[in-house]
Formats: C-alpha cells, sequence, structure tokens
C-alpha cells in the first residue's frame, strides 16, 4: 500500500486479472505503456486465486487507494470485484477476457483489443450503472447478500452454470453450454414457488426457469430481456413456462429473432406488437422475493452459489461507476 499522501502522488491504477484468463504478458506491457504515455505511477497488481474468484484481490487493490481499478477476467471475476468496489466509488475499466463477458457485451464495448480497452482505462470517462443484489436464504437458515451486474438465475439457467465442463467451456466457448440446456429442455422440470413483486402480494407459481437481469442480451446475440436498461433502476424478470416441445420451440424461435429485430425500427415496431408467449412472462420490478417449497440452485452472473430456500432480488440504481469510451 502506497503510504504517501495523496497529494504528493500521482493517478495511480490497479489490476486485478485472473492468470488463466488473460494474457498476462501482454496485459503488463499495455500497462506499462499507457502509464507511461499518461504519467500515472507505477501499477499495482493483484491476482485472483483458484479459490478466490477476486473478491480478496479487489479488497487489496481498494486499499491501495487508486484512481481506477482495471478488472481483467470473465463475468465472475467482474462480478466479484464490482461487489467490492462499488462502495468505496472507485471507477471500474472492464478488460473483458471470459466466456461470455456480458456486461461489456450489453454497454457495446470493445471486445477482443486489448489496447483499446487499457487506454479506456486510462483515459476513459466514468458512466454510473445499476449494481444488482441477491439475499439468499441458505437451507440452513443463514442469510448471505451478494451482488451482481447481468443475470440472476434460477432453473435452467443455474443447472446450466452448475453443471457446463469447466475445461470444456474454456476450449469452445459458450457451446459448452448446449448439453445442460439440452438435458434440462428435455427433463422440463418445473419448480413450484412463491413470489412477491416490489412487496406487493404474495402469489404462487410453477415455473421451469426464472432469471433476474440488470442486462438482456446473452451471447449469440440472444435478446433474453427486450427492455432490460442497464442504468434505469429496475430488475427485469423473466419466467419460463414452456408446455412440452412445442412451448419450448416458440421460446426457442423468440429468443433467436429477438436479437435480430431489436438492430432496427421495424423490428423493434414488431417485438412491441408479437402476441405474447403463454410460455413467456415479463415483469419490472426494483424487488423481487421469491420462496421454494425445496430448495433451489442459484446462480448469480453464470457461476453457481448454491442452494437456496428463499431469495430477495432488489436493485442500487446507478450504484456502480465505470470507466468507458469518451466516446
Amino acid at each position: 500500500m502506497d503510504t504517501r499522501k495523496d497529494s504528493e502522488r500521482g493517478r495511480l491504477a490497479a489490476v486485478v486479472f485472473n492468470p488463466s484468463k488473460v494474457p498476462v504478458t501482454a496485459l503488463r506491457d499495455e500497462v506499462a505503456t499507457a502509464e507511461a504515455d499518461h504519467a500515472w505511477e507505477p501499477t499495482l497488481w493483484f491476482e485472483t486465486g483458484e479459490h478466490d474468484n477476486g473478491t480478496s484481490a479487489a479488497r487489496e487493490a481498494i486499499a491501495s487507494a487508486p484512481d481506477v481499478v482495471l478488472v481483467a477476467g470473465g463475468d465472475g471475476t467482474v462480478r466479484a470485484v464490482a461487489e467490492e468496489i462499488y462502495e468505496a466509488g472507485v471507477p471500474l475499466a472492464l478488460l473483458p477476457a471470459g466466456t461470455g463477458n456480458l456486461l461489456a457485451r450489453n454497454l457495446r464495448l470493445t471486445l477482443g483489443d486489448l489496447p483499446h480497452a487499457v487506454r479506456t482505462a486510462f483515459t476513459g470517462v466514468e458512466r454510473d450503472v445499476d449494481i444488482a443484489f441477491a439475499t439468499t436464504r441458505e437451507p440452513g437458515g443463514a442469510t448471505v447478500k451478494r451482488a451482481f451486474v447481468v443475470m440472476a438465475g434460477i432453473g435452467l439457467d443455474a443447472h446450466m452454470a452448475a453443471n457446463t465442463d469447466v475445461a470444456l467451456k474454456s476450449r469452445i466457448g459458450w457451446l459448452a453450454y448446449v448439453d445442460p440446456i439440452a438435458r434440462s429442455v428435455i427433463g422440463n422440470k418445473q419448480v413450484q414457488l412463491r413470489y412477491r413483486i416490489d412487496g406487493g402480494r404474495s402469489l404462487s407459481l410453477r415455473a421451469h426457469t426464472v432469471i433476474v437481469g440488470n442486462c438482456g442480451t446473452l451471447t449469440a446475440n440472444i435478446l433474453l430481456l427486450p427492455d432490460a436498461i442497464v442504468d434505469d433502476g429496475l430488475l427485469d424478470v423473466v419466467v419460463f413456462r414452456p408446455r412440452g416441445a412445442i412451448g419450448w420451440a416458440g421460446i426457442g424461435s423468440r429468443l433467436a429473432t429477438n436479437g435480430l429485430f431489436s438492430k432496427t425500427r421495424p423490428g423493434r415496431w414488431m417485438m412491441r406488437n408479437s402476441p405474447d408467449l403463454k410460455g413467456l412472462s415479463y415483469v419490472q420490478s426494483r424487488r423481487f422475493d421469491v420462496h421454494f417449497s425445496i430448495p433451489q440452485e442459484i446462480e448469480l452472473d453464470g457461476d453457481s452459489i448454491g442452494l437456496a430456500s428463499a431469495v430477495t432480488l432488489t436493485v442500487l440504481h446507478r450504484g456502480l461507476t465505470l470507466r468507458v469510451p469518451a466516446t
């Protein structure tokens, strides 16, 4: 930790990086070039561990009082760092290096261009976006609050996160999800739950999957939550309730075309005026409470966090500061 007074110190960057996800040598070279070009102090480096996806590294980085924290890793690393950094108000710069990179995709940041991402960290502007929280009640009764920036999932989404082969995912990316998706669709297992929207009346429901998102687009340009905006102060909820193969076919077709239609004005008109699918239900809220008759797997930003008997999902409007391109 640098003990000099802020008035005696130049601007300082800290990097939290997952060495299994990023080309470390190339990253160090780019950061060294940027800090020299813009007269910053020597950057501090914090590596994630095998059993720590970034929490400890983020805490150490924040303790150094940096002007920006660069996070190089996948969505799980970004989630862990955001959870630690949001209260400090330090800007977070994304160096996308994972399979999904969903927050970066939804912000339309450049992917696969490390020099551009590093320059943005040193020269970009600040943008405040929403950060969401999942407070889970574990089967033993303990409650745990965790942040997420993309999506929380119950059902198919959580099983997919828990049962995807990590080694296969690192080799072929999002295609590794095909097998767990197929198994879940064929089984079509339904979950019995009770839910409340913004503290309203408690309602009962059977569903295959529930996803609560701060962002709307998945990999492969799949637009899951058409109305999701990353800084609107709202959570977007979608419930999957398909009836057999025909129901799944309708859901698959709708999700496959949403991404294409959303790119043009006529396409967006068609999306708004398309008849609702019985197998898909959407709602927006600031708080979403769910209770399960049997504990269910929960995932946050692509990582399974285990079983929960209940979960409360909330959002902090523009509670996370990002460093984004000036343009």
